[in-house]
Parts: C-alpha cells; sequence; structure tokens
C-alpha cells in the first residue's frame, strides 16, 4: 500500500541533522494585492513577476546529478495577507504517460507528485510538508529532525493540478494557520521543493541534498521577501452528528444518534490545543484479531484519529500505548472462585485533550489528557447462575506530559511523564523517562539513550527502573552501531504502554553496508549483519539471542527484492511461556531463513511474494509460511489487492493448562489461513469507494502432552484428559463511501458486517468452517458521519458580510 508513510520511506536512510556551511539556494516573494484563484492556471499578473525557482537535482537513484532539461521544474512563491501561495510548471516530454492515479487524501496512489517543505523558523528542524499529485490528490505531513514525518499531521489548504500539453502545472495555497512562524517583521523561511517522477523513480529536490551527510531539513534553501505579516487565530471547530443502525441474527436492529464537537486552538504560533468532546470513534478500522496462544497479549495498531493525528512528541521513550486508554484494564477485582466476568469491548471515553508544538528555541511541549467512565459488568456464579455488577473500570484520568528540548541543530534531551489515576482503590502507575540523542557537528557519530523509572500503587508497590545506551555511526557507506539495555524485574509500564519483558540485560549490534549512487545492476542495495542477546537477570541465562544477515535492494527495473538468514546457536531459557514465577522451558537452536520479491507498483499488474521457514536443529519441528499478495490497476479509479498467507507450525511447543502441581505444555500443529481483500473505487480525489475484507481461520491441535519439569525439559503425561484445541475464525467486512465536500468537511458513510467463532473441536474442512461462522454469529451496522470544519476566520468574515 502507498500511502502518507511511503514518503518517510524516501529519506529513511539519510539520516538526522548536520551543520554545514556551503551557501544555500535562495527564493525571494513579494507581497500580492489581486486574488488567486486556486485553478491551475497560473495566469494572474503576479505569477508573471515572481521569481522561479529551478535547476533542480536529483535526491534518488542518482544523487546530485542535474534534473534533465525535458523535466525542468519552474517554482514560484507568492504571499498575502493569510496565506502563501506556491505556483508550479513541471515539464515533461510525455505528459500522456504521466501517472495519476486517483486515490484517497493522504494517499499517494501510484502517481507523479509534487512537494513543498516549509520551516518558518528556519531552524533545520521542523517542516511542514505539503504535496500535490498529478491527480490532484493532497498530502501533508510534519517532519522533525528526531522522528521524521508524521503522516497523521493534517492540515486544511487548497490546491489545484492539471495535466498540460506540456506536463503538468500546480497551485497552492497554504493559510498561515497551517503553518508556524515567529512574531517579527521580516521572516526568513526554510523552503525546499520535492518532485517525483513516478514512472521513471527518479527524485528531485530544488536545494540539493547530499545523501552521505543526510541532513534533509537542514539542506533546505531560503525564502525571503516575507515582510508584516501577522500570525493569525487559530481556532477551528470541527462538530459532527453521526447515526448508527446495528443488528444481528438474535439481536433486534437499534438506532443510535450521536453528536459531538472537536475544537483545535493556537494557544500563541508555537503550540496548538485539541480537544474532544462526546468522542465518537465507530467508524475506525476494524482490528486484525488473531488466535494468540503466547503468553503476551495481541498489539493492535491505533486507529482513532485523535490519537494518531499529531502525537509524534507523545511517542518519546515508547512509554505510551494509547489503545490503553478505552481498554478494559487488567485489575485485581474482587471475583469470587465460581463467578465469571463477561467484560465490554470497550470503556467510554468522556473526552481527551493534548496541547503540542515547538517554540523558536526547540523546546517542544507535549501534554495529553483523557478520562474513561466508570463502568460494570455482570458476573455470573456457574453454581447457582445468580449474578451481580462488579466495577471493573473506575473513573480513570489518563495523562502523559512531554518537554524536549533540542539543541545545535542535532541533538535534543526529553523529559516524559505519565500517569493513570483512578478512581478509589484501585491501582495508579507513574512512569518518568529522561531521554538523549546526541550528534556531533558532522553529524558522523549519535549517542543515544535513557534511563526510566516506574511506581506502581496498588495491593503491592512496585518500584522499577530501566536503563540504555548506544552508540553509531551514522553516515557514509559503511555504518555500525552497539548497545545496552538493564530493565528491572519491578519495571512496569503496562497502564499506559506495552512491555512484555523484564528484569533481563541486553546487548546488540549492527554493522550494515550500503550503496549511495546506483550501479550497473542496482539502484539501492543495504546489506546489515545483526547480534542480539538478552539475559535474564537472577541466572545469567539468556532468554532471548538472534544472528541475522539480511539484504534489501532495488534493480534497475525498480523491482524491491532481498531476504536473509536468522541463526540462533545457544538454548534460549524461556521465563514467560510457563506462566508461573521463576519456571523456564528451554527452546533449542534453531536456524530459519526467508526471501521476498515486490514487483515494481507502477505496472498495472504487481505482485509481493514472501516465503519463510525456521527450523529447530536436531528436532523434527519448524514453522514455515508464505505471503501472496497480487494486485491490479484496472485504471486510475479502480484498482483492486488480494493477499494469501499461510502460516504452519509442526509439532509446536507450548503452555495450554495447569493441572494439580503440574505445568501442561503440548506439541500441536498449527494452521493459519488469511485472505485478504481490498478495493477503491475513486470518482474524484474528493470522493472514493473503499472496500476492506479479512478472513481469518487458525486451528491448533495438540498430539502430545507433556508436563513441565523443573529444568525446563518436558516429559510425557499420560493421564490429563483435558481439550485444549483451538479452531478460530474471523470474518470483517468494510464498505465505505467517502466525500470531502469542503476544505476539512467530510461526509462517510459505512457499512460494516463482521463475524467470529471459536470452539475445542478440530475440523479441517474450509468450506463448513468458513459457513459455520455465519450461523447467527453475523453482526450489521450501518453508518453515516458528517464533519463540517469552520475557521473562525472564515466565520468571523461572514459574520461581519451578514
Amino acid at each position: 500500500m502507498r500511502n502518507k508513510f511511503s514518503i518517510t520511506l524516501l529519506f529513511l536512510f539519510t539520516g538526522v541533522l548536520i551543520s554545514f556551511a556551503h551557501t544555500k539556494k535562495t527564493i525571494s516573494t513579494f507581497k500580492i494585492n489581486e486574488a488567486i484563484s486556486i485553478d491551475a492556471e497560473l495566469n494572474e499578473t503576479s505569477w508573471a513577476k515572481a521569481e522561479v525557482a529551478t535547476d533542480f537535482v536529483s535526491l534518488e537513484p542518482k544523487n546530485g546529478t542535474p534534473i534533465p532539461e525535458e523535466f525542468r521544474t519552474e517554482a514560484k512563491v507568492l504571499y498575502s495577507n493569510d496565506a502563501v501561495y506556491i505556483g508550479v510548471k513541471l515539464y515533461d516530454p510525455n505528459p500522456e504517460k504521466i501517472l495519476k492515479e486517483l486515490v484517497e487524501r493522504d494517499d499517494l496512489g501510484t502517481s507523479d507528485f509534487f512537494g513543498v517543505f516549509i520551516n518558518g523558523y528556519n531552524d533545520g528542524q521542523q517542516e511542514f510538508r505539503f504535496f500535490v499529485t498529478a491527480a490532484n490528490g493532497q498530502l501533508d505531513t510534519n517532519f522533525t529532525s528526531t522522528d521524521g514525518e508524521d503522516g497523521s499531521w493534517n492540515a486544511i489548504w487548497e490546491s489545484n493540478a492539471k495535466i498540460t500539453d506540456f506536463g503538468w502545472v500546480i497551485e497552492m495555497k497554504i493559510p498561515y494557520a497551517a503553518l508556524r512562524f515567529p512574531e517579527q517583521e521580516k521572516q526568513i523561511w526554510g523552503i525546499n521543493f520535492f518532485r517525483e517522477v513516478r514512472r521513471e523513480r527518479q527524485k528531485y529536490t530544488w536545494s540539493p541534498i547530499d545523501n552521505k551527510i543526510g541532513a534533509i531539513s537542514q539542506q533546505a534553501g531560503l525564502l525571503t521577501g516575507i515582510e508584516n505579516i501577522k500570525t493569525p487565530t487559530r481556532l477551528f471547530l470541527i462538530p459532527y452528528s453521526s447515526f448508527y443502525l446495528s443488528g444481528s441474527d438474535t439481536q433486534k436492529t437499534k438506532g443510535e444518534l450521536k453528536g459531538g464537537l472537536d475544537i483545535k486552538y493556537g494557544i500563541n504560533d508555537a503550540f496548538t490545543l485539541d480537544a474532544i468532546l462526546v468522542p465518537d470513534f465507530g467508524q475506525t478500522k476494524f482490528d486484525n484479531v488473531v488466535l494468540n496462544l503466547g503468553p503476551f497479549e495481541q498489539q493492535f495498531n491505533e486507529n482513532r484519529p485523535f490519537f494518531t493525528e499529531g502525537t509524534d512528541m507523545f511517542s518519546k521513550g515508547n512509554l505510551l500505548y494509547s489503545r490503553r486508554i478505552g481498554q478494559t484494564p487488567d485489575l485485581n477485582l474482587n471475583i469470587n472462585e465460581n463467578e465469571s466476568v463477561e467484560s465490554p469491548g470497550a470503556i467510554n471515553l468522556v473526552n481527551a485533550l493534548k496541547i503540542s508544538g515547538r517554540d523558536k528555541d526547540g523546546l517542544g511541549i507535549g501534554f495529553l489528557n483523557a478520562i474513561t467512565e466508570k463502568t460494570m459488568a455482570t458476573a455470573t456464579n456457574s453454581v447457582d447462575n445468580s449474578t451481580r455488577q462488579v466495577e471493573i473500570s473506575p473513573l480513570t484520568n489518563y495523562n502523559v506530559m512531554v518537554f524536549d528540548q533540542r539543541f545545535n541543530q542535532n541533538s535534543s534531551v526529553t523529559f516524559i511523564n505519565t500517569n493513570v489515576t483512578r478512581n478509589g482503590s484501585f491501582r495508579d502507575a507513574n512512569v518518568t523517562g529522561l531521554l538523549f540523542d546526541l550528534n556531533n557537528k558532522t553529524n558522523k557519530y549519535n549517542l543515544s539513550g535513557g534511563l526510566k523509572s516506574s511506581s506502581i500503587s496498588d495491593v503491592e508497590n512496585k518500584n522499577g527502573y530501566n536503563a540504555s545506551l548506544y552508540f553509531a555511526e551514522t553516515n557514509g557507506k559503511f555504518r555500525y552501531s552497539v548497545g545496552s539495555e538493564y530493565m528491572s524485574k519491578d519495571f512496569e509500564i503496562n497502564d499506559l504502554g506495552i512491555n512484555f519483558r523484564t528484569n533481563y540485560y541486553s546487548f546488540s549490534g549492527n554493522t550494515n553496508y550500503r550503496i549511495l549512487n546506483p550501479t550497473k545492476t542496482f539502484n539501492t542495495f543495504r546489506i546489515n549483519l545483526n547480534s542480539y542477546f538478552e539475559f535474564y537477570t537472577p541466572t545469567n541465562q539468556i532468554q532471548s539471542s538472534n544472528f541475522n544477515v539480511n539484504l534489501n535492494s532495488t534493480n534497475k527495473k525498480n523491482h524491491f527484492f532481498g531476504g536473509g538468514i536468522n541463526f540462533n546457536p545457544f538454548k534460549n531459557y524461556d521465563y514467560y511461556e510457563p506462566r508461573v514465577a521463576d519456571r523456564f522451558f528451554v527452546n533449542p537452536t534453531n536456524v530459519g531463513g526467508w526471501f521476498y520479491f515486490s514487483s515494481n507498483y507502477n505496472n498495472k499488474f504487481a505482485i509481493d511474494f514472501e516465503p519463510f521457514i525456521t527450523h529447530v536443529i536436531n528436532e523434527n519441528r519448524y514453522e514455515a509460511g508464505v505471503n501472496i499478495s497480487p494486485r491490479y490497476r484496472f485504471s486510475d479509479k479502480f484498482s483492486l489487492v488480494y493477499s494469501f498467507n499461510y502460516f504452519k507450525q509442526q509439532n509446536d511447543i507450548g503452555f495450554i493448562d495447569f493441572e494439580d502441581s503440574n505445568i501442561i505444555f503440548a506439541r500441536r500443529n498449527r494452521d493459519t489461513y488469511t485472505n485478504s481483500l481490498s478495493s477503491k473505487f475513486s470518482i474524484s480525489s474528493v470522493m472514493n469507494f473503499n472496500l476492506s475484507v479479512r478472513h481469518y481461520w487458525s486451528l491448533a491441535e495438540n498430539n502430545k502432552i507433556n508436563n513441565l519439569n523443573e529444568d525446563g525439559s518436558l516429559s510425557t503425561n499420560s493421564t490429563y484428559l483435558g481439550n485444549r484445541n483451538s479452531n478460530f475464525s474471523t470474518w470483517n467486512l468494510d464498505l465505505s463511501y467517502s466525500w470531502w465536500f469542503a476544505p476539512g468537511s467530510q461526509m462517510s458513510v459505512l457499512y460494516r458486517n463482521n463475524a467470529s467463532t471459536f470452539d475445542r473441536t478440530i475440523n479441517k474442512d474450509f468450506g463448513s468452517n468458513f459457513s459455520n461462522l455465519f450461523d447467527d454469529n453475523l453482526n450489521h451496522i450501518f453508518s453515516i458521519s458528517v464533519r463540517y470544519f469552520i475557521d473562525y476566520n472564515q466565520a468571523k468574515n461572514w459574520i461581519s458580510k451578514g
């Protein structure tokens, strides 16, 4: 899939910031009085007078070489009291060959595209990036020197693109409300322009980017001439209304009407407040649930817009797993032995707000606060079928605070604190981290790491800490890194973060080689050698280890391929699979490998192919699988992607139960099939239909029952009679229509159905399992949601005109 995050992939290899002294390219602009129509015509007189930014150079694959004359690009900049305007002519010797697939907003598709990168503080640290495709699509990102691109960030701006007889033309209007800049009379902004000729896979920038030293934002050019502009009042109101109609084969159809309000307010030129009142996440993407037989919970992607948009600041230190907010917590509930509790799927969010931004001195501040409501569930007694209400989640406040100071243009120190406070006698949690990311002036070496501490207030109070240190050489063809980490037994972040292992220390290393310019065979090529050792602190035994070598490359036809080999030559002592403290299972040595091939998505037909296998040495035990995903672009409007994944585990060993004082393990065979289908039909760049279907089926059959011995080995158990086989299926279908009927305003219509089944009977017939999935299990939801964007500045003009 090609979406806004694919922009990040273009620049991933370029590293972070440096300081360097060559003369920067400069373009000057002037203030206009005439109205500019965003029609991609560039026929206003002001455009004829504007200075031209030209002489683009290659970013990749032929870094530093001039753009061919037949693809010359000419960009101009104008400004008014409320916005900056970008006009661009992009020449192409074959306009009929320009790729221009219609896709949703924030998706590039298979299209040529152009972008402007604007840094109002000209500090080389943060850029607001605005992209327009040849199909007239929009995409925007927020780039920071330490975190890369935040593709979830969205702004309200206007653009238009047209194919012409000489190539194509773009016109953009970017309001000052979408930018950040200081309050001073004369502005000097950092600026760069980016172009990709998609069919040639050629990427160009106006201000040259040297890929040997990286520093994308540091190597931007300068925009001068802007004077006497004011930071606008950034107040945006986004009211919404939604209607849901839901039912199933066993439940009566019911309707529900919801309404709420999102608020965005610019506190000053640097910081923004976002708040949601009476939130509604009913149309978020479904989760890809799997049959989880391991000791750790399944981790899901965050799909709720409030928790994905503009949250890069809160990801520091990996202490925030926002799916915790609204998730049923794992608390010490007063449940009797014969009682069972069926918890709701989610806890309702009352409201949430966040404040984020970065000032001209490089200080970034992030504040996130969310409140979830008190939630009750019914506990049922299996003996007498009596029921009672149990409080499974009290009124809870979730809070994150971040201070991130950048200095020397390429280094940073971060303080972060997360806090969960629950009403009543339930557990509370607090985690604090101090992090650093230091680079020398030439950006050749990097030193990073941090110290984190956690404090849990519960029936038993716990305090823990985590320390890490990493060193790396980060430029040139040959690069390397080494690191180490320590985590104490009681380090606990799972109230608002996610962490699976504790009580260990680890060492890691990486060395790699890459080409910086194409060869006769490759456009890109990189080979990596990685090693990792993790030791259980009380015994100093290896609980995880791995050596692997892998390569990733692109050939001259822009097909991606690569692969690698994994080798674990040591026994690993797994202290988590037994589900009992200080007990372990010994995993033997293993070796495995994988290969992948991804053909050029420019072609109408493309395919991804990835087989893999891991074999346990000296045992008839292995896991293997393959993923095949063909795709076909029928036209610029219609495309279809199918994915099939098969995963097989032969004689897999894992925990299944407790019996008396024994920990019961089983050797099991497991087969997993996943079929997915996605399709889109775009009427225009603002009106789209999307289909997403997923069927997942996994069955695990226990063949040999064992007891886990004290030394981590297994012995035969011939008395266990329990049935712990697993047969799990799930189905999800989303069919949606979206229409961006005005800037920032959207109507969406969604039909969704889903079903799932689980039992202990092994039935290997695909057809009957699939049909059983829909027997009295199918749930239906039909919803309509309308969100309307109101800009205070425009509303003020409406009122004054009225």
